[in-house]
């Protein structure tokens, strides 16, 4: 096998044979959801956790899958092993499941519509476009974009339509190059980075966004847990802005950075250090917890380009 496969309704194929109908539902609507998990030397972190979240998904958005969580979960497990041959050394996979509604039926026409689009792949971790933030931090940058309320979309629904996400990211980059969106929620308090989670640091306790108008992560929960263990405080709260640059510490979460210390945010040093103390640690949790030293990871495919979000 000389290139990667990916799953389409049930058929490993060629990825670049892979594809979807132009009248599929996820195209024309954005009508789908998707979860996103990771391998560590080869094997899935916390698969379980991803595929309930992507049922819930399913849920709210009203999408039959037509295949049960453990039928997902074993064609996940099918994909990534058959991938692993073309994997290069010291990377590792983002492992995306997407689910449609399926065809568009047209009127006066034999339906079209069969069940849902299930499509999975694997692709590599942007480690080099990345690793310069396990050196020198990230830099965040506030948006004016705001993230989109819960009372229209359900933060803790992962859709297929991240425009709101990218549109952030593309302000934020075209004025500070490298930088991450960081975006407010609706009342104007912190909300999310753009696809990861905000955390920081104030007097040694850590703080971080409740989940009425953020994704409630799953990279988010392992810090939450890891905090639980090693006794360090930890409060889910509504972040003002004030209050994030005011912290000694910060760092993102999610399911490729596992935790990323944050030096700036708005041009601002965080004077705790990248990493802060209370970040060092929560991050040596995370090793122990994936079982892969994951900075080491990333810092070997350190070169002297510029960071880049990979969005």
């Amino acid at each position: 096998m000389s290139q990667r496969l990916a799953y389409v309704n049930g058929v490993l194929v060629p990825e670049t044979e892979a594809s979807v109908s132009i009248r599929d539902l996820g195209l024309v609507y954005g009508d789908s959801v998707f979860d996103t998990a990771r391998t560590f030397a080869g094997k899935l972190f916390k698969l379980e956790e991803h595929i309930d979240r992507l049922y819930q998904s399913l849920a709210y958005a009203r999408i039959d899958a037509g295949l049960s969580p453990a039928e997902m979960t074993e064609a996940t497990l099918e994909l990534v092993a058959a991938n692993l041959p073309v994997l290069r050394p010291g990377e590792d996979y983002w492992v995306t499941i997407r689910v449609t509604g399926g065809v568009q039926n047209f009127d006066g026409e034999t339906d079209r519509n069969t069940g849902a689009t299930v499509v999975i792949d694997c692709i590599p971790i942007p480690l080099r476009a990345r690793a310069p933030f396990f050196k020198q931090g990230i830099a965040a940058r506030l948006t004016d974009r705001r993230r989109i309320a819960p009372q229209a979309i359900n933060p803790n629904t992962k859709t297929n339509n991240y425009l709101n996400m990218i549109l952030a990211q593309k302000e934020i980059s075209a004025s500070f190059p490298g930088a991450w969106a960081l975006m407010p929620d609706a009342n104007g308090n912190i909300a999310e980075g753009a696809g990861c989670n905000f955390f920081v640091v104030q007097d040694d306790v850590v703080l971080t966004p409740t989940t009425e108008f953020v994704l409630a992560g799953v990279s988010r929960q392992v810090v939450i847990d890891i905090c639980a263990t090693l006794g360090i405080p930890l409060r889910e709260q509504d972040v003002p802005v004030e209050l994030a640059l005011a912290a000694q510490e910060a760092f993102f979460t999610s399911t490729s950075l596992c935790a990323c210390p944050v030096a700036f945010l708005d041009g601002q040093t965080y004077p705790g250090g990248v990493p802060g103390p209370v970040t060092q640690r929560i991050m040596n949790g995370f090793a122990e917890e994936v079982g892969m030293d994951f900075v080491g990871q990333y810092l070997n495919f350190l070169s002297d380009g510029p960071p880049s979000t990979g969005l």
